[in-house]
């Protein structure tokens, strides 16, 4: 059976795409010539998409770290200019946590060449490096078992 090109009740099978597993601002979003105005660009996005005022995220911030944070603070984390108020780590984390953007967190792995991935596809990705694993200790079996019989 041929799909209509006017049927909108069939899905096309060909056309799905697996869904990015990994966390991460797009490389646009955020691109800038230093890691901290990386950073910055970051704080800002996170900040304009969470639907918060800056004030309620600073509140919730401060709720969440037992510390003052004040909407001052997150406007000079957004500021490359700034140099002297950069976001600290703990900080970023509870932004994070407060925005729900978790993003945020993938700027350092980023960098080292690592992701951030959801904790339920933790298991996955363990089995498949046991796959692998389990591939390459096959592939060493069977060059022992040739050397074997060669050796006849």
């Amino acid at each position: 059976m041929v799909k209509s090109r006017y049927d909108t009740a069939t899905l096309d099978l060909l056309s799905w795409e697996a869904p990015e597993v990994a966390i991460r601002f797009e490389a646009e979003e955020i691109r800038a010539a230093t890691l901290q105005a990386q950073i910055c660009k970051a704080v800002s996005v996170a900040l304009a998409d969470c639907g918060k005022s800056r004030d309620q995220v600073a509140q919730e911030m401060s709720a969440y770290l037992g510390v003052e944070v004040t909407e001052n603070m997150l406007n000079a984390y957004t500021s490359p200019a700034r140099e002297n108020h950069n976001i600290s780590a703990v900080r970023l984390i509870a932004l994070a946590v407060v925005t729900g953007d978790h993003r945020l967190l993938s700027i350092g792995p980023d960098r080292a060449g690592l992701a951030v991935v959801e904790e339920r596809y933790l298991s996955v990705i363990r089995a498949k490096q046991m796959r692998d694993k389990a591939a390459e200790l096959a592939d060493l079996a069977a060059t022992e078992e040739r050397r074997a019989r060669g050796a006849r």
